[in-house]
């Protein structure tokens, strides 16, 4: 009898996300949740994961790694990584409350259109996180700037702002060309400069007026993952993937919450099954989605 294809889930949080198990069925696996795990527990798990089956089985067994901060989703993944012992080895996949696969989808598809209407990459390009503070945020400022990126993480308090952003500088190398903070109130200043708008604020809240995108007299790509009225970025619609913003005076175009949640949707369904069908163990974060979304767009 062929061995069941088994997803150890494991969460910091009291509760999975209701997505990720969704989307680990769908994609052939069985999900083991695995809660209010702490980091220094993580170990443990691993082992008696892999110490259990045998080579055929560990082909089928996987550790997904979520929760709501991606730094501690990080740090538990590299533990799962470490604790692992060769030839004992299985496929890891991080993707904190799905902030990896979204950010990635949001950035490969901001790249996409620079490319295809500007025939110019994110290197060099001045990109303003709005709501930069949040997972999605962070993780989509890091990709940008590993980039070549000019990245500014915007939030409600500067100090917060600069907090997130050098903790990524140290934690994830982006220290050649920069993650800065500032306050949000100051983006009206800093729109005058801005290629790129990644709005990555609570759903809901339109953080960009019409007035605000026609002053932008450099904005190339502005891309809202707000799917709940009002629309984020003002004038910019939920299909949205390359249409010009109304609103602009530099010919920008926009991209939408349900074109990037397509892309996302497609890049976690890959490496959910990557994880089994390689036929190796892989350890896949925000850097691996990137890659995979690309190939989305």
């Amino acid at each position: 009898m062929q061995k069941p294809y088994l997803l150890h889930m494991i969460t910091p949080e009291k509760n999975l996300s209701a997505f990720d198990v969704n989307m680990a069925f769908d994609a052939g696996w069985t999900a083991m949740p695995y809660l209010d795990v702490k980091l220094e527990e993580v170990a443990g798990i691993i082992q008696d994961t892999v110490f259990s089956r045998t080579a055929q089985g560990l082909k089928r067994t996987g550790i997904f790694i979520g929760g709501r901060d991606m730094h501690l989703a990080m740090d538990m993944f590299h533990a799962a990584v470490k604790a692992m012992v060769p030839p004992f080895e299985i496929s890891v996949l991080t993707d904190p409350s799905g902030a990896f696969t979204t950010a990635a989808a949001m950035v490969a598809a901001v790249a996409k259109q620079l490319k295809a209407k500007n025939g110019e990459e994110l290197t060099g390009q001045k990109i303003i996180v709005i709501g930069g503070t949040g997972p999605v945020g962070a993780s989509a400022a890091v990709l940008a700037a590993k980039l070549g990126a000019e990245v500014t993480v915007l939030g409600r308090a500067v100090d917060k702002a600069n907090h997130v952003a050098e903790l990524c500088n140290t934690r994830y190398g982006t220290v050649v060309e920069g993650i800065h903070g500032d306050a949000a109130d100051h983006i009206d200043d800093l729109l005058l400069e801005t290629d790129v708008i990644f709005a990555t604020a609570k759903a809901g809240i339109q953080v960009l007026s019409e007035e605000q995108i026609a002053s932008a007299k450099k904005l190339k790509v502005a891309a809202d993952l707000n799917a709940v009225p009002p629309a984020g970025i003002a004038g910019l619609n939920l299909h949205d993937n390359g249409e010009p913003l109304a609103a602009s005076t530099s010919g920008a175009v926009g991209i939408g919450p349900l074109a990037i949640g397509d892309i996302k949707y497609q890049t976690q369904q890959k490496l959910l099954v990557q994880m089994y069908s390689t036929g190796e163990p892989l350890d896949l974060h925000f850097e691996h989605a990137f890659e995979v979304a690309m190939k989305k767009v």
